[in-house]
């Protein structure tokens, strides 16, 4: 690993050096916060893609009531300072820190301190956007320890189709793009969590952000030395504790920098087997003069848990929340849960350079690299002599003669992804105008590897790295697939914006181009051995926003976005090791998703904060991202769904606290549906005119929180209606609701603890399980006779298992 950073390292040296001793440090909050359109007054944390810093808010982003001065054209600030507790919460923020007040011409929404900090630290940022309009959230464990098996999608776009970005940096895997949002960063380390819904930023560093944009922010470092401890204990064994210590500016350096480390064990909460984490924060800041900042973040996580056995609804209503993998090992079981096990770790690094080159002119820079391994693993049966490699017979296997013609083995994924790349923006503000050129490069690199492993006689498994892999006669490792994938994004974009009407009316216009190179090479025994893709999409986007008044706004924007199929299936032949068959054949569906949308919508700030957006969206190739099997292991996959529309509006409304009581309400009303006949095999399903899938027509959230200072509470309600899981509409999970509560009390500071405090978060109250989302799409779910006459077969799709209650005690303070 040292190797994959070592670059890193000299290029911080070489910024460090250069900045002059003694400098002035800026202030940051806001500056980044507007960026986004996030307003600096009355939000809490940072917010933005880039980090660019100004001595002056920019105008176009600039907070909805400030003055401007006309006979100056210079903007009036005032600043107001607020106490913050030690974890971060102001008890400012409107609908309890769920609604902070947003400019960008876009629908957009997010979470602050107030709300974050009052949630079971447990939950991941996927998990804790779930009363977000437009949001449905798939838990599949009431803690939200388990990043590989929950779902998200936003107006019905999964969340491979939304794009993850950790302080500006691509945080999810560029080839699944799954977010995996809980391996970044600790909750306490958490800042803000920005999320829109449709549009995102023109420069971001993304390719795949057909359904939006999810950016997570990380706290700054205290100028004060410190720091923060918790510990939480509850339900299914639950143990974690969490330490944060700040430096504080040090010496004359003008450094200031923070480290954290946090343990959390807990079991499964269905099923047998126990789930361990293990992670560390770390941010050193160095800012200098008025707009110039360099920052190193590394964050490193280390998890391991059992899979989750998902049922389709067939095996739901036989079992329910019982059906699982199995506790004990009897001989010929593969699904013993020890089989079933995924271990994956996480190395995040980046060095986010913003340099203001005087005259207007700013810099920004980061270089960045993500490097993950592990494995998954998975039960399976294999036979000693009738086995293949690829097409060809594997011979007789090498495995003991006791173990009989069939036996169990643990087919096992072992990964290592390294994924380095580089931001750059070059910015020009005159006036009134600012015109920005940005260049994004990503390297990707994904050895795609199978094995499979031999369990004792107990059920153990000597190595699930595939160490000590069964070997066939030839003495090859048996696998189901070796290839290996390279991938290269190039992406280039020019905007501008310009205020005008004395900065009431903003316009924004540019164009991104997108290319995208993929590489694959597989040397299975009958797979074709080279194959690959190139994509190049032209992305532009317009938008204008007008100010009716000092807290009313409109906004209008028209965006495309773009997405190629993620996983590495569509681009390999696959082949069943039980028959040699091939199952799925390279360069099928593997088309790229494009889209077409529009927006309009209006804010109102003050006491009360309303948003509300209308939205259409056309898609073409829309990919479905699914999971299926393929000899015994569970792989990714996308479904081309052919065209889509969609049509809805979304609302939020949030009370800023008022004598302690904060409230929030949102929703979103959808009407999606498929465009055309989805082809498969020599026929079509007659999907034309059916409704989308994981799409409810209606979802919403409401919410109440109270705080006086010692004592406060939230209580969260949520409500998904029915949604489909077939693209012929023949199966769907009802409407569920889900509601939390966090009660908490602050102690009076004693000694060297400042703000000590109690808290307690109750999770699914009155719940015991229930499907809470689409895991495996099918096309259909019961035999259906196509266009043309043939009788297309069924396949039943699987669902997510949502946590039954959970109760979690934590007790913190800051030193």
């Amino acid at each position: 690993m040292t190797c994959r950073i070592a670059w890193i390292a000299p290029t911080l040296c070489l910024v460090l050096a250069a900045i002059p001793a003694g400098a002035s440090a800026a202030r940051e909050t806001g500056h980044d916060q507007e960026k986004d359109g996030i307003d600096p007054e009355g939000s809490d944390g940072e917010a933005s893609h880039r980090g660019h810093m100004s001595s002056s808010p920019d105008p176009a982003h600039r907070p909805l009531a400030m003055p401007t001065d006309p006979r100056r054209g210079a903007e009036s600030i005032t600043v107001h300072r607020r106490r913050t507790d030690p974890d971060g919460v102001t008890r400012h923020t409107a609908g309890g820190g769920l609604m902070p007040q947003q400019s960008a011409p876009r629908a957009q929404s997010g979470l602050t301190r107030d709300f974050i900090a009052r949630q079971s630290p447990t939950q991941s940022p996927t998990a804790l956007i779930a009363d977000l309009p437009g949001v449905i959230y798939s838990a599949n464990d009431p803690l939200g320890t388990n990043d590989d098996q929950q779902g998200l999608s936003v107006r019905g776009l999964d969340q491979t189709e939304i794009g993850y970005l950790f302080e500006g940096v691509p945080a999810a895997p560029p080839l699944f793009l799954m977010p995996y949002t809980s391996a970044t960063a600790d909750n306490e380390n958490i800042a803000s969590v920005t999320l829109a819904q449709g549009a995102a930023d023109l420069s971001a560093p993304l390719y795949n952000a057909v359904g939006g944009q999810l950016s997570v922010r990380m706290r700054m470092p205290s100028d004060r030395p410190g720091g923060f401890v918790s510990g939480s204990w509850g339900s299914y064994g639950l143990n974690r504790e969490f330490l944060r210590y700040d430096t504080g500016k040090i010496g004359r350096t003008g450094l200031k920098g923070f480290v954290s480390f946090s343990y959390r064990g807990a079991d499964q909460w269905r099923g047998p087997g126990t789930t361990r984490r293990y992670h560390t924060d770390m941010r050193l800041v160095r800012e200098w003069g008025k707009e110039s900042r360099a920052s190193l973040l590394f964050s490193f996580n280390r998890q391991r848990q059992y899979y989750l056995r998902q049922p389709t609804l067939a095996q739901w209503r036989a079992e329910g929340t019982a059906f699982n993998y199995n506790g004990r090992y009897a001989t010929g079981d593969s699904n013993y849960y020890k089989f079933q096990e995924n271990a994956r770790a996480q190395s995040f690094a980046a060095l986010p350079v913003s340099l203001g080159l005087g005259r207007g002119v700013r810099l920004d820079v980061t270089p960045y690299l993500v490097y993950v391994w592990g494995y998954d693993s998975f039960g399976t049966t294999l036979s000693r002599t009738g086995s293949y490699q690829g097409n060809r017979p594997a011979g007789t296997l090498q495995v003991p003669d006791n173990r009989g013609e069939r036996f169990v083995a643990v087919a096992t994924d072992v990964f290592a992804q390294s994924h380095p790349g580089l931001d750059t923006t070059l910015s020009y503000r005159s006036g009134r105008n600012r015109l920005a050129l940005s260049y994004w490069y990503s390297y990707y690199a994904y050895p795609n590897l199978s094995r499979y492993v031999l369990p004792d006689a107990q059920g153990g498994v000597s190595n699930q790295w595939g160490s000590f892999p069964i070997l066939t006669q030839s003495g090859a490792p048996l696998t189901s697939y070796d290839a290996n994938l390279t991938q290269q994004i190039n992406a280039l974009s020019l905007s501008d914006r310009l205020t005008l009407l004395d900065g009431r009316l903003t316009l924004e216009g540019g164009a991104r181009v997108v290319m995208v190179s993929r590489s694959v090479t597989n040397i299975l025994p009958g797979a074709r051995y080279r194959n690959g893709e190139s994509y190049v999409a032209p992305l532009p986007q317009v938008a204008a926003s007008f100010r009716i008044t000092p807290k009313d706004q409109i906004y209008i924007n028209g965006t495309t976005g773009f997405r190629p199929p993620s996983g590495i299936s569509n681009f390999e032949d696959r082949f069943s090791v039980s028959t040699g068959q091939q199952t799925r054949r390279a360069s099928s569906d593997t088309k790229a998703e494009y889209a077409i949308g529009e927006e309009i919508g209006y804010r109102h700030r003050g006491r009360l904060s309303v948003s509300v957006a209308l939205f259409n969206y056309n898609f073409t190739n829309r990919q479905i991202s699914t999971t299926s099997v393929l000899n015994g292991a569970m792989i990714t996959e996308s479904i081309n769904g052919g065209g889509q529309t969609a049509r809805g509006v979304q609302f939020e409304a949030g009370l800023r606290p008022w004598h302690g009581f904060s409230p929030y309400l949102s929703g979103q009303l959808t009407r999606a549906t498929i465009d055309n006949d989805i082809r498969t095999g020599g026929d079509a399903l007659p999907t034309r005119g059916k409704k989308a899938i994981r799409t409810p027509v209606f979802s919403g959230a409401l919410g109440i929180s109270y705080d006086d200072g010692a004592f406060f509470g939230v209580f969260n309600g949520n409500y998904v209606g029915p949604t489909y899981a077939t693209l012929m509409n023949d199966e769907r999970i009802p409407g569920f609701a889900t509601a939390n509560l966090s009660l908490g009390y602050r102690l009076q500071r004693t000694g060297a603890l400042k703000t000590p405090q109690i808290q307690l978060n109750l999770i699914n109250l009155g719940r015991s399980g229930y499907l809470s989302g689409v895991n495996g799409v099918a096309l259909n779910a019961r035999p259906t006779q196509g266009v043309y006459g043939t009788t297309i077969p069924g396949r039943a799709p699987t669902y997510f298992v949502g946590g039954g209650f959970a109760g979690v005690v934590s007790v913190s303070s800051g030193f």
